[in-house]
């Protein structure tokens, strides 16, 4: 069986009501809880929240809030796997357990149900334990670098890259949050997310927007609404 969370706390400081929010007309979770259905991969998609208004509209836009999350899993401080560990274990006191649990975050709205799809057939037919999205990196990381107090840029790109064209350069891939898909193991809860079983779903950048900020809003919307986005 297959499981879905999509986590939905409450209590966003950056951007209050940030998973409820409208964005282009529909709360932001309800992009993460469409695509998940669509898909047809999974036996349930349910949303972890801590909160009874953001379990109504999970409900109405189609998930299941069979318990509300605790208040130690509740804070800023806590981790999404501590997050899935307690709803797995919430299931099972229900006498309910998965062989597999996708987290999807709903701050990735772009991510549509034919992206899903397409990392659980990777998933399948790499017999994974872990298939994580990713994509391009904007900017290669050989070309990044800390600053000295002063701001001199000694020693700021490495010689070995610094005549060479951006183009040449290696490609580099960052994760993008919007595809956790791991084999359940009961007997310790632990996820192998980085291991030799574990693999790249590669997204375009235009799906990977991860809202945290007013600009990522904005820019999301604009997507939305130039490339007929529909999940």
């Amino acid at each position: 069986m297959n499981l879905a969370i999509i986590p939905a706390r409450s209590g966003s400081k950056g951007l209050v009501d940030k998973n409820i929010r409208n964005l282009n007309g529909k709360p932001l979770m309800e992009y993460s809880i469409k695509a998940a259905i669509k898909s047809g991969c999974f036996d349930e998609v349910m949303v972890s929240t801590d909160s009874e208004k953001y379990a109504d509209i999970a409900i109405s836009c189609g998930a299941k809030v069979p318990f509300l999350r605790s208040s130690e899993n509740s804070s800023d401080r806590a981790s999404s796997w501590g997050v899935v560990r307690e709803v797995l274990n919430g299931y099972r006191e229900q006498g309910i357990q998965f062989d597999m649990v996708t987290l999807l975050q709903p701050t990735s709205p772009l991510r549509t149900a034919a992206d899903i799809i397409n990392a659980y057939e990777i998933f399948k037919e790499k017999q994974a334990r872990s298939v994580i999205s990713v994509c391009e990196m904007e900017t290669s990381p050989l070309l990044c670098n800390t600053l000295r107090e002063d701001n001199c840029l000694e020693g700021f790109i490495s010689p070995e890259i610094r005549d060479k064209r951006r183009q040449d350069l290696p490609q580099y891939y960052r994760l993008n949050g919007a595809i956790y898909i791991c084999r359940v193991n009961y007997s310790d809860m632990q996820f192998e997310l980085y291991g030799k079983d574990s693999y790249a779903y590669i997204m375009s950048p235009q799906k990977s927007v991860d809202i945290d900020t007013e600009f990522d809003f904005f820019l999301a919307e604009q997507i939305i609404k130039c490339y007929s986005y529909n999940g």
